[in-house]
């Protein structure tokens, strides 16, 4: 179950519009794309403290999704802007990035989402890696 966050413990956020192609038959966003959005605002994050993806799979470390919980508030419609916000905690090997979407205009919680990562090195799961430690750290 997702918990109740705390609005302010949001760390980053990152502003989208919605385009047309990402709308389905009911026009509001497919429940697909919203793990784009989410993905999206994980990896500008990590860039923007400085950690590349790229850079840690050269080097053997590949961060990768192993759950992600979605609960769906409030539909986005085409046009609509939106912030994506996350703040990240540690649970045992997992890291987690707790993640909501709301609506810019009447800052309606549009989504919230648990997902939970690990990180496997040379193909072995770690139950740490450096950088990531630092981002906790910092949350």
């Amino acid at each position: 179950m997702i918990e109740v966050e705390i609005i302010n413990m949001y760390i980053y956020e990152l502003e989208f519009k919605v385009r047309d192609y990402e709308c389905d038959l009911q026009g509001i966003v497919n429940n697909s794309v919203y793990q784009n959005y989410l993905e999206h605002t994980r990896h500008e994050y990590l860039l923007d403290n400085n950690v590349s993806f790229d850079l840690l799979h050269q080097q053997g470390v590949d961060a990768v999704v192993a759950r992600i919980e979605m609960a769906f508030k409030t539909p986005l419609r085409s046009g609509d802007t939106f912030i994506s916000k996350l703040y990240i905690t540690k649970e045992g090997v997992k890291y987690v990035f707790h993640q909501a979407i709301f609506r810019k205009n009447d800052n309606k919680i549009c989504l919230k989402a648990k997902v939970d990562t690990v990180v496997v090195i040379n193909g072995k799961l770690a139950a740490a890696h450096p950088q990531l430690e630092e981002l906790i750290a910092l949350s």
